[in-house]
């Protein structure tokens, strides 16, 4: 259902709470609030009064015993991800979260509330060499609910988001259903290990009738802005808008077209109009790179070079799940990806290890 403004005919009765314009805008100062929190809990040297912005809500609207519960367990996991961050050598110095209201939807004591996310993370000891920051826009839906002196109380908090990937996610990523094909024999691509430092891998740039830096600025200039000469396919299924994007950047850098029947994972083409299942399927695009020798895997993620490829496989039963472009390498080894569902620019490989520790990752050589 569309979120729509509140007071459609007939949504309330004349006991409800009116949800006014001052309320709707406490709505979405708690909202960033807690969204601020967990990116302040990422930040080196942040403590429990750098994470307190929700402490501020009391009275008319303010967070459940529920919701305090659900943010304390988020703060806490969050503090564990920094710090295995710090033990790969990373960390965030800043940290910056703006939240806008895009609708609100209410019913009796109930209320709806969309709202999209901007944050950005500032690399600690950030170089020439390597990105000094990294950022993802984000969207949510809270749900309000008012008690019987008509306090409003944050209840619920979902992201909305296809596949859900963002630096200070805590809930479980949603997962692709394992996939089937009629063909005998898929290649399968072997697990990448993830430890660090990784024996040396170096790339070779040039000679290999790809244009690399054209895949990394077609991503820089999409991964928030999508082209409108290709469909948007978050919201259409697990995985969303990843693999699609992904390709999109191959494309650009080079990647020809190889027409034919969209299910046969053999073949690869995307437009405006038509797109084989190996451009936007996560593991139908790992069959084709592969049968196809457009990639070989590499030993451990952090061999990745720019326009190299990440896949995710989150619950490790044998279906990947999430597609990402490697943007960046600095100068320590450490790849950077951005990835669509939910869009994000050159977060560090090293991120996503410390955030998903018992992920299986696939890593592509193009």
């Amino acid at each position: 259902m569309a979120l729509v403004p509140n007071w459609s005919a007939g949504a309330a009765v004349t006991d409800d709470p009116t949800v006014d314009a001052a309320t709707k805008a406490t709505f979405q100062r708690l909202a960033d609030a807690v969204f601020t929190d967990r990116t302040q809990a990422l930040v080196k040297g942040a403590d429990q009064t750098d994470t307190r912005h929700t402490s501020g809500f009391s009275g008319s609207v303010r967070l459940s015993g529920g919701q305090t519960q659900e943010q304390k367990s988020a703060l806490d996991e969050l503090r564990s991800r920094r710090g295995r961050l710090a033990r790969l050598g990373e960390a965030y110095r800043a940290g910056s979260t703006t939240v806008t209201l895009d609708a609100t939807q209410v019913k009796g004591r109930h209320a709806k509330v969309a709202v999209t996310e901007t944050t950005s993370l500032t690399y600690d000891k950030a170089n020439a060499k390597s990105p000094k920051s990294t950022g993802f826009t984000a969207h949510h839906e809270l749900t309000f609910t008012a008690d019987r002196h008509g306090d409003w109380q944050l209840t619920g908090i979902q992201d909305t988001d296809q596949g859900y990937l963002a630096v200070n996610q805590v809930a479980k990523p949603e997962v692709a259903k394992v996939r089937t094909t009629a063909d005998d024999g898929p290649p399968s691509a072997p697990r990448a290990a993830t430890t660090w430092p990784a024996p040396a891998n170096r790339k070779n740039l040039t000679g290999t009738g790809y244009d690399y830096k054209a895949m990394v600025s077609y991503a820089a200039k999409y991964w928030n802005n999508y082209n409108p000469d290709y469909p948007d396919f978050n919201g259409a299924g697990a995985g969303g808008d990843c693999t699609n994007f992904v390709s999109q950047a191959l494309k650009a850098g080079g990647w020809k077209h190889v027409p034919g029947y969209t299910n046969d994972f053999h073949k690869w083409f995307g437009n405006s109009e038509i797109q084989s299942d190996s451009f936007i399927g996560v593991n139908e695009f790992s069959w084709f790179a592969l049968s196809s020798k457009r990639v070989t895997s590499l030993a451990n993620v952090y061999q990745l070079d720019i326009g190299d490829v990440l896949q995710m496989d989150f619950n490790r039963d044998g279906s990947k799940d999430h597609s990402m472009i490697v943007t960046y390498r600095d100068s320590r080894g450490v790849p950077y990806v951005s990835y669509h569902s939910t869009n994000t620019s050159n977060r560090s490989v090293a991120s996503l290890v410390a955030s998903y520790p018992t992920a299986a990752f696939y890593a592509y050589r193009t």
